[in-house]
């Protein structure tokens, strides 16, 4: 055989070659990502992940009772936009959210924060084996990201105006920490919150002394990110005191009103702004001579403002109890 003949051959068998690779692909070539409708798909091959998110706030947030009171079952519709949103990145990063029509049980789901518009998911590491095709994308890393629905009632900017951002602080730093403290071990996705007492109690403090023959109290937000309590104005915090000579006398309402925090609505123009904010601290005075023998201290949170106020003090009922303190000569 001639060496013009070999070289034919040669060629040939390229070009059979090249045409399997065009209709075939090439061996072990990514196929299309798979389609995802709803976030139980994920649970396969994140089983961790998945559990973390199924008992947290996100994923409770269409079905959870206090949301479903405030927003009279959702005929606020304002309400939907952020409690089943759209994918934030169909929306886009920083946007205000808008509501989706599907899926509204899964309430912020994994779709919402992961789901991209062209296909695939945005991750922290770009893998194209895996089914979702995870494409690395920083926007997850950002405050930005949550602003679409925490920043509603300024909650970011809250976190902007605080010393955190100078000190590498962010919201994962709180809400999405390390698993075991160390990034190998990934970021827990059980998003604790208002929701978690142990969360309440490391964000703020409370603390008193003798001071002149009365006590100062003093509130400090040590922890949050942020004012306290934050992002819904619904949200509210009371400190009371009460003699500690009244301590379990049954039937005995001696709550004395110290201060309450919230932001209130657009139409309780008669109330002002008295959140905690970030690094905040403030002190109180008491001198009433009921005091003399003592004082207990309690601060409560709330989902809900309308349980107790100066003219109705009962923290007792359907409150949270975040710190106690009692003060004695």
């Amino acid at each position: 055989m001639s060496v013009r003949g070999a070289l034919g051959l040669v060629v040939a068998g390229l070009g059979v070659w090249l045409v399997v690779l065009v209709f075939r692909g090439e061996p072990g070539a990514a196929a299309p990502p798979a389609a995802f409708t709803s976030s139980a798909q994920c649970k396969e091959c994140h089983p961790q992940v998945y559990a973390e998110w199924e008992a947290s706030p996100h994923a409770n947030a269409w079905v959870n009772e206090a949301v479903r009171s405030l927003s009279n079952d959702f005929a606020n519709q304002d309400c939907i936009a952020c409690h089943a949103p759209r994918g934030v990145f169909d929306v886009g990063v920083g946007e205000r959210m808008l509501p989706r029509n599907v899926r509204r049980m899964e309430g912020v789901d994994c779709l919402t924060c992961h789901q991209l518009p062209e296909g695939g998911m945005a991750g922290t590491i770009t893998d194209p084996r895996a089914a979702c095709r995870p494409v690395e994308r920083i926007e997850l890393t950002r405050p930005e990201f949550c602003a679409g629905c925490h920043n509603q009632h300024k909650t970011v900017d809250q976190w902007r105006g605080s010393k955190w951002p100078d000190q590498d602080q962010d919201c994962r730093s709180c809400h999405m920490p390390f698993r075991d403290g160390t990034p190998e071990s990934g970021r827990s996705h059980a998003m604790p919150g208002g929701t978690s007492l142990d969360f309440l109690q490391r964000a703020i403090a409370l603390s008193g002394e003798r001071v002149d023959g009365g006590w100062l109290v003093r509130l400090a937000n040590v922890g949050a990110g942020h004012a306290f309590p934050t992002d819904e104005r619904s949200r509210a915090s009371d400190v009371f005191w009460r003699p500690i000579g009244d301590l379990g006398k049954p039937g005995v309402e001696t709550w004395r009103h110290l201060d309450r925090m919230r932001s209130p609505y657009r139409t309780e123009t008669d109330l002002e702004d008295t959140l905690l904010q970030a690094h905040e601290v403030r002190e109180f005075t008491i001198t009433d001579p009921d005091a003399a023998d003592g004082i207990e201290v309690a601060w409560f949170y709330k989902r809900s403002p309308y349980w107790a106020d100066a003219e109705h003090p009962d923290p007792d009922r359907e409150a949270t109890l975040v710190h106690r303190l009692e003060l004695r000569p």
